[in-house]
């Protein structure tokens, strides 16, 4: 019997991302009928599917509470979601990072601030040491409202820290020197298993690694110390995810996590050599 299959999307991407494209063939090949679909389309039957793959709901973070409710109505309707509405949950507050350094990942060191505290983003960059931040909200994704501040705080400075306290709790973490220098790291994890990996750069001045702020992705092939690291990010989780991308730098030999993306992250596929019939059949087996 012939599968139908949602790969939810967003508005600005109502046939894919050109990522999610390459998976369509891909399931065609194992008799699955993949259709894209708008999270946020209320004319959308979602138990109509055999299953939803959660892709490219790239706005997410801006209207988390339609998000979520969303994720309820998919979930109550039976038809299963993938990754599972838990991990998606636990994973659109930053503060997951908090957890995963409990459970002994080795990550950026983060802090967290209060809505409108804003002050107490200077206090905790005196109290740390650290000479430049970033901060960026607690819900967030590609960048957004993500800055690069030098201590101490200028006025200008101050009203950047000033509007994105205002919106909600707020991530303070040291700037990382290896990211402007080196580039980041991406690791693609399929049903638990390493993909393939990438390296992303900034362009010119900026920081930030996405492309949508100028930055580049080529393929890498990482040190199996470093991929051994990383996925140890996968390793404590309470279930395997369908996928993962672990985001971080090299400092000497160590892996430092800087997100794990287990919502809606570019994969990379066309970087990685059968990446894409890997995750089809990483699908596959989710459904049998």
């Amino acid at each position: 019997m012939s599968r139908r299959i949602a790969l939810a999307t967003y508005e600005r991407a109502p046939d894919l991302a050109p990522d999610d494209q390459t998976l369509l063939p891909e399931l065609a090949q194992l008799g699955m009928n993949a259709d894209a679909a708008v999270w946020s389309d209320a004319a959308v039957d979602w138990a109509a599917f055999h299953a939803v793959i959660v892709r490219s709901c790239w706005d997410y973070h801006l209207r988390i509470g339609e998000f979520r409710a969303w994720l309820d109505r998919v979930e109550s309707s039976g038809t299963p979601v993938l990754n599972s509405p838990s991990l998606i949950r636990w994973n659109a507050d930053k503060r997951y990072l908090l957890d995963l350094t409990r459970r002994g990942v080795a990550t950026v060191r983060t802090m967290v601030v209060s809505s409108n505290r804003g002050d107490d983003v200077l206090r905790v960059a005196e109290a740390e040491g650290w000479e430049r931040v970033v901060v960026k909200p607690a819900i967030s994704a590609s960048g957004y409202e993500t800055y690069a501040i030098a201590a101490p705080f200028d006025d200008a400075s101050r009203a950047l820290i000033a509007r994105v306290t205002s919106a909600g709790d707020t991530l303070v973490q040291p700037f990382v020197p290896e990211i402007s220098r080196d580039g980041e790291y991406s690791f693609t994890f399929i049903d638990g298993v390493f993909s393939h990996a990438t390296i992303k750069r900034a362009a010119g001045h900026e920081f930030r690694v996405q492309t949508e702020h100028g930055g580049s992705v080529s393929p890498v092939t990482p040190p199996a110390a470093l991929v051994e690291q990383a996925a140890h990010a996968i390793d404590v989780l309470p279930e395997t995810p369908l996928y993962a991308r672990v985001d971080g730098i090299a400092r000497g030999n160590a892996f430092l996590l800087m997100e794990l993306e287990l919502i809606e992250p570019n994969l990379f596929l066309e970087h990685g050599a059968g990446a894409a019939e890997q995750l089809a059949r990483a699908i596959e087996r989710r459904l049998k």
